[in-house]
C-alpha cells in the first residue's frame, strides 16, 4: 500500500531479460533499511526488491507488468518515480494507492498557468468510468487531484495541475505532449464499479 507521495527519483542502470526482466535501479535510499521482499512503487508499478546494494536495489519485471506498463519503460537510462510501502502510523498525504497500473493515458497538452502546469491528459474506455472531477488518480505513481473531465467517443480528457514542488520532486519537470504514462484508478472507484457491474 503506498500513498502517491513520491520520495525518490530512481534511475534504471541495467535491464537483463532473464525468465523475467531483471532490473537495477540506482536510488537515494540507505537500501541498508531495505529489506529483500519488500515492495517498492517504480512510476506506479508495486515491485518486489530481489537484490540491493550501495544506493540500488534490483526487482523482477514480470511479462504482465511490462504489458500493463507504459512501453519503454524498463529500459536502461529510465527515470522513475520511488516510493516506499506505507508503515502503519506514516502520514496519509496523498490517497490510498495499490501500485496496481489500469491504463495508460497520453499528455495531450501542457499549459503554465501561473507558477504551475495544467496537464490535459487522455485515456481510454477502460478508464473513462473512473475518472471524477475532483476525484484523486496516480499518474506514474504520484497522487493528484482530478480537474475537469470531459467524456470522448472512445475515452475520457482529464486535466490535473502539477505544482513547482510536485515537478521537482518527480519525474514531471518535463512532462510534454505525447509522454505516455501509468494510471491507477481511485481504489474506491474500482470497487464501486464492479458492485455497479456485478448489478447488471
Amino acid at each position: 500500500m503506498f500513498t502517491g507521495i513520491i520520495t525518490d527519483i530512481g534511475r534504471i542502470e541495467s535491464a537483463e531479460q532473464r525468465g523475467d526482466l531483471r532490473v537495477a535501479i540506482s536510488c537515494g535510499y540507505d537500501t541498508e533499511d531495505i529489506d529483500l521482499g519488500a515492495s517498492i512503487a517504480c512510476s506506479g508499478a508495486c515491485l518486489t526488491v530481489v537484490d540491493k546494494g550501495d544506493h540500488w536495489f534490483a526487482v523482477d519485471v514480470s511479462a504482465e507488468t511490462a504489458n500493463c506498463t507504459v512501453p519503454g519503460l524498463w529500459s536502461e537510462g529510465t527515470e522513475l518515480n520511488l516510493e516506499r510501502a506505507l508503515k502503519v502510523g506514516d502520514e496519509l498525504g496523498g490517497h490510498i494507492v495499490t501500485g496496481h497500473v489500469d491504463g495508460i493515458g497520453e499528455v495531450e497538452g501542457v499549459l503554465d498557468v501561473g507558477d504551475s502546469k495544467r496537464v490535459t491528459i487522455i485515456a481510454g474506455d477502460a478508464i473513462a468510468p473512473y475518472v471524477a472531477a475532483k476525484g484523486s488518480i496516480a499518474l506514474d505513481g504520484v497522487s493528484l487531484t482530478v480537474n475537469e473531465v470531459e467524456n470522448l467517443s472512445d475515452g475520457v480528457r482529464f486535466s490535473i495541475n502539477v505544482i513547482p514542488h510536485t515537478a521537482e520532486r518527480t519525474t514531471f519537470s518535463g512532462l510534454t505532449p505525447g509522454r505516455k504514462l501509468n494510471i491507477e484508478i481511485d481504489i474506491l472507484a474500482r470497487y464501486l464499479g464492479r458492485m455497479m457491474e456485478l448489478r447488471r
